[in-house]
């Protein structure tokens, strides 16, 4: 009897242990084949003729774009000079504490100073995260009947944001800004977990509040 005790017991510590190489095995394949799209997504320029391009806020220190939101609005500048969109939308509202400005008035004004003209620019200064500036940008598609629209952003921040998008159901082309300076290892693994921890959240429905508010801080300053 103790000996048929004892196997049972082996055998239930066998299928738990199965178990859990079966779940590390399934979520190893998640991540991997979630790496490779996110990855496939930041080196692909989609940029077409649109409707509009909107570019995803990043900081702005004192009235001024810090230099990840600056080669956001750089490119979006080439690819308005370039014919892709006649409209321009700028997203997010984190204002700054000094001069009440917030990321898409910042952004409105570094596109006027490249000579995009005011008709032609739509700032919104109301969204806090990824999520809020796609859920603004789906309400300013929809309220001017646009078609397709090109996004920006950094090349690992656009995965996320083409699902959010579609989603919504908005068409998009998605359209990485040019990297500057040398990024290292580290900060490129950084943010590829960042963005696969937020989409496999996003997948899961998960809303933790502390979970929350760290996939959605911003890739860089």
């Amino acid at each position: 009897m103790a000996r048929r005790h004892g196997r049972r017991q082996d055998g239930g510590g066998h299928a738990f242990r199965t178990l859990l190489v079966v779940i590390m095995l399934i979520t190893a394949v998640w991540f991997a084949s979630l790496y490779m799209r996110i990855d496939r997504v930041a080196q692909e320029d989609q940029a077409a003729p649109s409707d509009a391009i909107a570019v995803f806020g990043a900081a702005q220190y004192v009235g001024h774009p810090s230099p990840v939101y600056h080669a956001r609005l750089d490119h979006v500048v080439s690819l308005y000079e370039h014919g892709m969109a006649p409209y321009i939308v700028t997203l997010g509202g984190s204002a700054d504490k000094k001069n009440g400005l917030s990321e898409g008035d910042v952004g409105r004004n570094y596109l006027l100073a490249n000579g995009v003209p005011y008709d032609h620019i739509i700032a919104e200064t109301r969204s806090l995260d990824t999520g809020q500036q796609v859920d603004q940008l789906a309400r300013i598609v929809r309220e001017n009947q646009w078609k397709r629209v090109i996004v920006v952003s950094d090349g690992t921040h656009l995965f996320r944001i083409r699902a959010l998008c579609e989603r919504e159901g908005l068409d998009v082309l998605t359209s990485p800004r040019a990297p500057y300076g040398n990024l290292s290892t580290w900060g490129h693994v950084t943010r590829i977990t960042h963005e696969m921890l937020s989409y496999t959240f996003l997948r899961l429905h998960v809303e933790a509040g502390w979970a929350k508010r760290w996939m959605e801080g911003k890739e860089e300053a």
